[in-house]
């Protein structure tokens, strides 16, 4: 979960902030992404084991989880009460 404490947040801020706030990298590209993603993630493999992999694998999948739920699934929501559901079986 990407929700830690407001205090472990500042360590990261002095990092961060003028990456978040620089108008040239608003919109990166998806190769862009996966290279800035790629650049952290081999930071946390020196030395690794499976277990380090697998804890990395899931901190990536729990942050694809987030995003999807957080803000894909109300997006889907709202077309579907805009457009109409499109499964016969629904139950709602």
């Amino acid at each position: 979960m990407p929700y830690i404490k407001s205090d472990d947040r500042k360590k990261f801020k002095a990092v961060m902030f003028p990456f978040l706030v620089s108008a040239e990298l608003n919109r990166l590209t998806a190769g862009e992404l996966n290279y800035l993603f790629t650049r952290i993630i081999d930071r946390q493999l020196d030395g690794a084991n499976y277990a380090r992999y697998n804890e990395i694998i899931g901190a990536l999948e729990c942050c694809k989880l987030e995003l999807y739920r957080r803000l894909l699934c109300p997006y889907e929501d709202k077309k579907k009460k805009e457009n109409g559901d499109v499964y016969t079986n629904s139950t709602e």
